[in-house]
C-alpha cells in the first residue's frame, strides 16, 4: 500500500485533546455517510464490473448458453481498445518527458505596480535630457535636474497608467510596452519548481495508472499532493579521507493513484467541487496498521485497542470477482479496514472529540476536516490542512457523462458490440465444427440387438435378416460460418465507431473501405485524433488543472524555499496544444523548410532555429541532433574540404565544362574539327549523342558539315 496517510503537518492540524476514549459519535457519522456513499454509486459499480470482466475476458455468470453451443471462446477487442486508447493519450502528453503544464502570469496581474517595468518610447538623447516640451497634466513633464529614464511615460501605458500612477517603476522592457518581468520570472521559476517536484516524485507512474483506469472504467482519481519525506543518499570524506555514508530527508509534494473501487464521494455529488465529502477505504494489514502510529497527529492508543480486537476487514461482492478467486472466505484474517474521511462535519462532532481550536470556529455550523476511522475508533482527527481548506482528491473522466461525478470508458462504449462478436463467433465455430462432421442417422430395428453403436474405421455392424434399406445414414451440414463471419466484421466495425478508436490504430492491417485509399485513410485517422482531442480536453480541465494549482498552492503554504516564486500566477495545462503541436506544427515548419530552398528567400529564414523548432515538434531532442552556428560553419567548411578532394580524385577541374571535356566521344561519333565552335550552321547544338531536331531554335534544316 503506498504511503496515502502522509498529511502536511502544519499548526492548523490539530490533534485530538482526549484520544483514548471510544467516540461512537463522530465514528458513526463517517459510517453512515460511507453507506450513503456505497448505495449511491451501486449502479455504477455493475458497470465497471461489466467493464472489468469485458477487458479480462470473462463470461458474466447470468451469460445464458443454449444446449447446443459448445464454443465458449471470448474475443479479447475490448482489450485492444482500452490499451490502446491508454498508449495514444500518454504518448501525447508525456511523450517527451515533460509535463503538458505551464505558468505564466495572469493578463494584468494583481499588484500590478510591484510587476510592471516601462521605458520611454524616446531615443537615447531625449531620455538624458529633460523633455523640454512638457507641460503640466501630460504625464511627460521631467522635474529640475531629472532624466527622461526617472520618468516613465504613463500615456503609453493607456490604462494601467491611469490606475496605478506614480507607482510603476522604470526598468527593462521594451520601447512604449509596460513588460511584466518579474511577473513572468517567478512564473519561470515556478513552472520550474513544480516539473522537478513531478519528476522526483516519479508523477509519471501515479498518472499512468489514473489514465489506464479511466480508459478502461470511466474515471480515474489522483489524490494530493502531500508532504513526502524523501530520502536522499549521500556521501562525504572525512578528515581522514574516508567515505562516510550520510543519507538525510528531504520534504517533497507527493501524489498517488486512488482505485475508483475505493474512492466514495458524496452521492450527490456531479464534481469534486460540489462534493461535501469524500470517503477512501484502506485495506490494511497489521504492519500497515501499527505504522500509523509514526504518522502526525495519530492516536496510538487507538490504534493498539483495534489491534487487539482483532482483523475487521469484509470483502465486497465485487472484490471476488476482481480477485479471481470466488473459493477464498468472505471474512480476511489479518485485514483491517480503515476510511479517510475529507469533508465538513457539525461543530458539535468536533466539540464531542475535544478537539482544539473549536472555540475560535465558533461562528461557523460546520468544520472542515480530516478523520480516520477504523471500527468505532477515531484514529485521527484534525482540522483540513490546506488553506484554503479543500479535499485533496481529483477525479476526471474519460468521456463526460451528463450531470453525472462517474465517467464513461472505453470497454463500455463498446459493450453491445463486444456481446455480438462473441456471439457471431461461437456461433460460427460451432457451425464448422457440425459442418465439418457426419451426423449418423441409425435405424436400430434393422440391426442386432446389443451392438456397440461406437462409429470408427473398420467397424462392422451385423444387420437382421429379412430387414432390407439402409440401417445406418450420414447426414452432412450446411456451413453457414461465412455469414456468422461477417457480422462478426460488422459488429468489428460498429466497436471502432462507438469508441471513436479505428482498428488501424493498434496494428489491423485489412483496413477496408475508405481506409483502403491514402486520403480514407488520412480521414480515419483525423477523426480517431478528435476522439483523442476531447479525452484530452477532459484531462487537462478535471486533472492536469487542478493538480498545478494543487502545486502552486503547496508551495505556497508548506515550501519555504518558494519566496522567489510568488506572484499573480495562473495554471495552464497543454494537452491539447500538445496534440495541436503534433499534428499542426509539425507540417507548418516542414512547409516553411521547403520554402528556405528557394535561394532569393533562403537569407530571410534563420535557418538554425527553424531546424531547431522542427526537431521539437517531432519530439526529438534538438541539442542532440541540430548544430550551432558555429558547429554548422565547422562542418560546412569540413563538407566543403571533402568535395574538393573528391572533385580532385576523379581528375576533374573547376571548370563547369570539365565533365564534357574529360569524356571520351564513343565511337562512330565524328569528331569535332580544331577551330570550329560548339555551334553548327544551323546553330544547332553539337554534343555527345545530340542531335539538333527540326522545330528547335535556330533549326535551319540543313546538317552540319565538316571539310575533309
Amino acid at each position: 500500500m503506498a504511503d496515502n496517510f502522509l498529511q502536511p503537518e502544519d499548526d492548523s492540524a490539530v490533534p485530538i485533546n482526549n484520544p483514548n476514549e471510544q467516540m461512537p459519535g463522530l465514528a458513526g457519522y463517517v459510517r453512515s455517510k460511507f453507506e450513503d456513499s456505497e448505495n449511491g454509486r451501486r449502479s455504477h459499480e455493475h458497470r465497471w464490473l461489466q467493464a472489468y470482466k469485458n477487458f479480462r475476458g470473462i463470461y458474466d455468470s447470468t451469460t445464458q448458453y443454449r444446449d447446443s453451443e459448445r464454443s465458449k471462446v471470448f474475443i479479447k477487442i475490448t482489450k485492444t481498445k482500452v490499451l490502446a486508447a491508454y498508449g495514444q493519450i500518454v504518448d501525447i502528453l508525456f511523450a517527451n518527458k515533460k509535463f503538458p503544464l505551464v505558468v505564466e502570469p495572469t493578463p494584468m496581474p494583481e499588484g500590478i505596480e510591484k510587476f510592471a517595468h516601462m521605458k520611454t518610447p524616446l531615443d537615447q538623447m531625449e531620455e538624458e535630457q529633460p523633455d523640454p516640451y512638457g507641460f503640466e497634466g501630460d504625464g511627460r513633464q521631467v522635474p529640475p535636474g531629472g532624466l527622461q529614464a526617472e520618468q516613465p511615460d504613463k500615456h503609453y501605458l493607456g490604462s494601467y497608467g491611469t490606475k496605478f500612477g506614480d507607482s510603476i517603476a522604470a526598468g527593462k522592457a521594451k520601447m512604449g510596452e509596460p513588460q511584466f518581468e518579474p511577473a513572468r520570472e517567478a512564473a519561470r521559476k515556478m513552472e520550474q519548481c513544480i516539473h522537478d517536484q513531478l519528476l522526483d516524485t516519479n508523477a509519471v507512474n501515479v498518472f499512468r495508472k489514473a489514465i489506464f483506469e479511466s480508459a478502461l472504467l470511466g474515471t480515474g482519481i489522483v489524490k494530493g499532493p502531500f508532504n513526502f519525506y524523501k530520502k536522499i543518499h549521500k556521501w562525504e570524506r572525512d578528515e581522514e579521507g574516508n567515505r562516510i555514508y550520510k543519507p538525510y530527508e528531504k520534504i517533497v509534494p507527493r501524489i498517488e493513484s486512488v482505485s475508483v473501487w475505493d474512492f466514495h464521494p458524496d452521492p450527490s455529488a456531479t464534481s469534486i467541487e460540489d462534493c461535501e465529502y469524500v470517503i477512501q477505504r484502506h485495506r490494511m494489514n497489521r504492519q500497515q496498521l501499527r505504522s500509523l502510529i509514526m504518522r502526525p497527529h495519530f492516536d496510538s492508543v487507538a490504534i493498539e485497542e483495534c489491534l487487539a480486537k482483532g482483523a475487521n476487514y469484509e470483502d465486497k461482492y465485487y472484490e471476488d470477482t476482481i480477485r479471481e478467486d470466488e473459493t477464498e472466505p468472505y471474512y480476511q484474517e489479518n485485514r483491517f479496514e480503515v476510511l479517510e474521511y475529507w469533508g465538513v462535519i457539525d461543530k458539535k462532532y468536533a466539540d464531542e472529540v475535544g478537539m482544539a481550536g473549536v472555540n475560535e470556529m465558533s461562528e461557523f455550523d460546520q468544520v472542515q476536516v480530516n478523520v480516520w476511522v477504523c471500527g468505532n475508533m477515531i484514529l485521527r482527527c484534525v482540522a483540513n490542512p490546506f488553506t484554503p481548506a479543500r479535499i485533496p482528491f481529483q477525479a476526471f473522466p474519460f468521456e463526460i457523462n451528463p450531470y453525472q461525478l462517474w465517467g464513461v470508458g472505453v470497454a463500455e462504449n463498446m459493450e453491445d458490440a463486444q456481446l455480438l462478436m462473441n456471439g457471431h463467433v461461437r456461433m460460427a465455430i460451432d457451425n464448422l465444427a457440425l459442418a465439418g462432421n457426419l451426423v449418423f442417422d441409425v435405424d436400430e430395428a434393422s440391426l442386432v440387438p446389443g451392438q456397440n453403436m461406437d462409429i470408427f474405421p473398420g467397424k462392422i455392424f451385423r444387420r437382421q435378416s429379412g430387414v432390407t434399406g439402409t440401417a445406418i445414414n450420414g447426414l452432412k451440414f450446411p456451413n453457414t460460418a461465412g455469414e456468422n463471419i461477417q457480422m462478426y466484421q460488422i459488429s468489428r466495425q460498429l466497436a471502432d465507431e462507438e469508441t471513436g478508436i479505428p482498428s488501424i490504430m493498434h496494428g489491423q492491417t485489412g483496413v477496408t473501405g475508405t481506409g483502403r485509399t491514402a486520403a480514407g485513410l488520412s480521414m480515419l485517422m483525423g477523426s480517431a485524433g478528435l476522439a483523442m482531442k476531447t479525452v484530452i480536453k477532459n484531462i487537462d480541465d478535471n486533472l492536469l488543472k487542478p493538480i498545478g494549482e494543487a502545486y502552486f498552492q503547496w508551495n505556497m503554504q508548506f515550501n519555504e524555499e518558494s519566496e522567489d516564486v510568488e506572484g499573480d500566477l495562473e495554471i495552464k495545462p497543454r494537452g491539447v496544444a500538445a496534440v495541436m503541436q503534433k499534428e499542426v506544427r509539425s507540417q507548418r515548419l516542414t512547409g516553411l523548410l521547403q520554402t528556405v530552398s528557394n535561394p532569393m528567400l533562403a537569407p530571410f529564414i534563420k535557418i538554425p532555429n527553424l531546424m531547431r523548432e522542427l526537431a521539437i515538434s517531432q519530439d526529438i531532442d534538438p541539442d542532440s541532433l541540430v548544430n550551432d552556428t558555429n558547429e554548422a560553419q565547422v562542418y560546412a567548411e569540413m563538407l566543403k574540404g571533402m568535395m574538393a578532394d573528391a572533385q580532385q580524385g576523379t581528375g576533374e577541374g573547376t571548370d563547369p565544362n570539365s565533365q564534357q571535356q574529360g569524356m571520351a566521344q564513343p565511337s562512330g561519333v565524328p569528331q569535332r574539327p580544331e577551330g570550329t565552335n560548339s555551334q553548327g550552321s544551323g546553330n544547332g547544338t553539337i554534343g555527345v549523342g545530340a542531335t539538333p531536331t527540326a522545330g528547335e531554335a535556330g533549326f535551319t534544316g540543313n546538317a552540319p558539315q565538316f571539310e575533309e
